[in-house]
């Protein structure tokens, strides 16, 4: 057997209800949420802080005091969630769905639940369907801004799934659509007005910082799914499927993976400098350097085991820890500078 085989093969199945969120939680792969969301819960902190400040400085009505600390309220936070989960699962069931022919050929993926019959196409369409219909849902009860771009977002987020059969940059269409969720959580809560959403000055208070935020999520993104894709290089150059690993070669897109991965670093500090963050942001920027080093350490080795390490383990480490600093850096003050 494999390695590809061994470390895919059935395992053992919980029966009753548990056993049934746990498959479908598994067909949408729920545990890589981890990845987008602390990136667009920061985003949605920042963002509450700066629209307290904003109210401030226009002398209106004040929200209640957590909105200073990063929360914009129960219902909106809920919501964003709601949006959250939502649309990444739409996107999912609609990448398993469309991926299934090639998954039911490809050994590592054989044993996804389409393929291999543990899930219907048609129950994987309603919950595709009922997910697309949560998330414009939920985004047009929170402002006019998410009514209107939720269909957008929607459509970049399931389209990343077909890029892979006429373009070699389907990393850069995949970031895109994890880089909407932060963007995304900053029109939720600074969206209620054009005149609010689309200040200028200061910087902290602009669109500028989630667009910066967004756009080192495309290049973390870019770097860590060429990581990734190193799995089915001879698979995928087989069956006449594109990226930049079968486009340039493992070396070559390993080198591309790690420039993208130095380009998020730069964009990551500038969004704490526009942010006005210090000491906190500063700590985890280090830590987040340190694990992209070690992962590019480690995708060299060209393993399985050591891929889905530096995909899975790695990345989720970067993403809680942005969420953690920036939390630290909105909820306490002596991490703050002062104004």
């Amino acid at each position: 057997m494999s390695q590809a085989e061994a470390m895919n093969a059935p395992k053992p199945k919980r029966g009753g209800l548990v056993g049934v969120i746990l498959k479908w939680g598994e067909f949408v792969k729920f545990s890589h949420t981890i990845f987008a969301m602390p990136f667009a819960l920061g985003a949605m902190m920042v963002a509450s802080r700066e629209h307290y400040r904003y109210l401030e400085e226009a002398k209106a009505d004040l929200p209640a005091p957590a909105t200073e600390y990063g929360f914009p309220g129960i219902k909106l936070f809920l919501l964003i969630l709601i949006c959250l989960i939502c649309a990444r699962t739409c996107a999912m069931a609609f990448n398993r769905i469309v991926d299934r022919k090639f998954d039911a050929k490809n050994p590592r993926t054989a044993n996804r639940h389409l393929p291999a019959g543990e899930i219907s196409l048609f129950s994987a369409w309603t919950l595709c369907g009922l997910s697309a219909v949560g998330f414009l849902v939920a985004a047009g009860f929170i402002n006019t801004a998410c009514l209107v771009l939720g269909p957008v977002a929607l459509f970049f987020v399931c389209f990343y799934s077909m890029t892979k059969r006429f373009t070699d940059y389907t990393h850069v269409w995949l970031g895109v659509a994890l880089a909407l969720a932060p963007i995304g959580a900053w029109i939720a809560v600074k969206g209620g007005t054009m005149v609010e959403l689309f200040t200028l000055l200061p910087f902290s208070q602009s669109l500028l910082p989630p667009l910066v935020l967004g756009i080192a999520v495309v290049f973390w993104l870019i770097g860590f799914d060429i990581i990734y894709a190193m799995q089915d290089f001879e698979f995928d150059r087989q069956h006449g499927l594109r990226s930049l690993v079968t486009a340039w070669g493992p070396k070559n897109a390993l080198m591309a993976s790690f420039l993208s991965h130095m380009v998020m670093l730069g964009l990551l500090l500038l969004f704490g400098i526009l942010c006005k963050m210090r000491v906190a942001f500063l700590i985890g920027w280090l830590i987040i350097m340190f694990c992209l080093m070690f992962e590019h350490w480690i995708a060299r080795k060209r393993s399985l085991k050591w891929v889905n390490t530096a995909f899975f383990k790695l990345n989720a480490v970067i993403s809680s820890v942005f969420f953690v600093v920036v939390a630290t850096e909105v909820l306490f003050p002596f991490f703050r500078r002062l104004q």
